[in-house]
C-alpha cells in the first residue's frame, strides 16, 4: 500500500483539474483563431475583400490564451511535484498559498476582464 495514498490521489485530482482548465482555455483560443480564419476564407470565397471585419485583436487574444494555458500547465506541474514531495516528507510543513496559485488565478481573472471589455466594445460600438 502506498503511504498517504488518499493525499496523493487528491493531489493528482487537483493537478488534473488544472490541466483540464488549461486545455479548455487553449481550446477557446483555438476556436477564436479558427473563427477568424473562417471569416478571412469567406471573404476570399465571396470575392469581397474587406467586406467582413476580422480583427488582429482576435489573433492576439488567441495567442494570449495559449500562453496563459502554457503558464497554467507549467505552474500546476511544479505545484504537483512540490506537494508530492511534501506529502512524502515526515516534516510538518505549514500550509500556505503558493505564488503559482496566485499567479495563475491573477492571469485568469485578468484574461476574463480583458475578454469582457473586448466583447463589450464589440457589442456596443
Amino acid at each position: 500500500m502506498i503511504k498517504h495514498f488518499t493525499d496523493h490521489t487528491a493531489n493528482m485530482r487537483t493537478y488534473l483539474a488544472w490541466v483540464r482548465t488549461a486545455i479548455a482555455i487553449m481550446a477557446f483560443g483555438f476556436i477564436i483563431e479558427k473563427f477568424n480564419i473562417f471569416i478571412i476564407y469567406i471573404e476570399h470565397a465571396l470575392g469581397k475583400e474587406g467586406h467582413f471585419q476580422h480583427f488582429k485583436s482576435a489573433e492576439i487574444v488567441s495567442l494570449t490564451l495559449f500562453i496563459v494555458s502554457i503558464v497554467i500547465i507549467i505552474g500546476s506541474t511544479g505545484q504537483f511535484f512540490f506537494y508530492q514531495k511534501t506529502i512524502d516528507s515526515e516534516k510538518i510543513i505549514k500550509y500556505k498559498a503558493t505564488r503559482t496559485v496566485f499567479l495563475i488565478s491573477t492571469l485568469i481573472v485578468l484574461l476574463g476582464a480583458f475578454l469582457t471589455i473586448y466583447i463589450g466594445f464589440q457589442v456596443f460600438k
